[in-house]
């Protein structure tokens, strides 16, 4: 056996999406903040994306997290999410991923009953607290990134549906949010192939037709993520949604930044407030508990700074080589697999 590089990885999801954390085998790039790395990896770095999230070593429904020192003195540990098609400033099931990998591991001391773990991350330093019993990341809650609405009842043309309205928020990328129950679905397991098409129609067509550009950062812009929900149940009640991830499926979480974009929708529309709380189920089932923390503004805009948690399970340990001969050192994409659109860019 040969091997030209070997990266280290602990398998880990959130609620039913993988966020997979690399412990070994790279040297991040540098930079002057953690945005500049993240950039820096996507421009230099792409290759290792490709060979961990495409095929025949990774698949679409995967995301790896890649830890680094942290630039912000306040943190304990950095972290640069890849995602299929891009590099994200900020994932809520990818921050509670790698929090357990560094506590179960051991990267990170655990202490009991809670633990307070900072991680800075390209949107910006995000708190987490784990709550741990027996050696055990029973849960983990962040104070996300402040999230705020750049859109209500926005108006968009999408090919084959007409016209339909969105809010348009941020809770650390970009969501399009869309009552799915006004385009006849329930948002069930059965319907995931029809939402991730009509998702990836909707995203390609807001990232042609709204600017959206976070005003503190104008290098995050564009929807990344198409919300689609069912009406708001009311504060404290269970509230369904799906986030259909580029380039088309269903996130298997209730998405963490996707339930700060919609905190931030309901507390815009009045429908929440400081102290309330929801629980966001996903298309399978699952749980995140999200909290609006306080008020507050993001340049000359009104948000909200909201708390989000969830639980992940280390899956387990994997060593990637890299055969000299393998004719696939950045793996492949097939549109049979990889998502609604087959492709690894936004």
């Amino acid at each position: 056996m040969q091997s030209r590089s070997m990266l280290s990885v602990v398998g880990c999801h959130a609620e039913g999406e993988v966020g997979d954390v690399v412990i070994g085998g790279f040297l991040p790039p540098k930079g002057a903040s953690m945005y500049e790395r993240m950039r820096a990896m996507e421009r230099d770095f792409d290759h290792i994306r490709r060979f961990l999230l495409c095929e025949p070593r990774g698949s679409v429904c995967r995301h790896v997290n890649i830890l680094t020192s942290p630039i912000n003195p306040q943190c304990d540990v950095g972290v640069i999410i890849m995602e299929p098609t891009e590099y994200v400033p900020m994932s809520g099931s990818n921050l509670i991923c790698t929090v357990t990998v560094l506590l179960e591991t051991g990267m990170v001391t655990m202490k009991e009953p809670e633990t307070v773990v900072w991680v800075d991350t390209p949107a910006g330093p995000v708190k987490a607290v784990a709550r741990c019993k027996a050696g055990r990341c029973r849960s983990v809650e962040f104070e996300n990134v402040p999230s705020f609405v750049d859109k209500l009842d926005a108006k968009l043309e999408v090919k084959g549906q007409g016209t339909i309205e969105l809010d348009v928020a941020y809770g650390g990328m970009f969501y399009a949010i869309v009552d799915a129950t006004k385009l006849g679905f329930r948002v069930e397991p059965s319907e995931a192939r029809d939402l991730a098409v009509l998702g990836e129609r909707i995203r390609l067509a807001a990232r042609e037709q709204l600017r959206v550009v976070h005003p503190q950062n104008p290098g995050i812009s564009g929807v990344s993520i198409v919300q689609f929900n069912r009406p708001f149940a009311g504060v404290g009640k269970v509230t369904r949604n799906t986030c259909i991830v580029a380039p088309g499926r269903s996130d298997r979480s209730p998405t963490g930044t996707g339930t700060s974009a919609r905190l931030a929708v309901l507390q815009a529309r009045g429908l929440m407030k400081v102290g309330d709380a929801m629980t966001h189920e996903s298309i399978i089932g699952s749980h995140f508990h999200g909290r609006i923390v306080s008020e507050t503004k993001i340049g000359d805009r009104k948000g909200i700074i909201p708390a989000i948690e969830g639980r992940a399970w280390i899956t387990g340990f994997y060593n990637y080589l890299l055969d000299p001969d393998d004719p696939y050192p950045q793996g492949y994409v097939v549109s049979d697999s990889w998502g609604v659109t087959g492709t690894v860019t936004q």
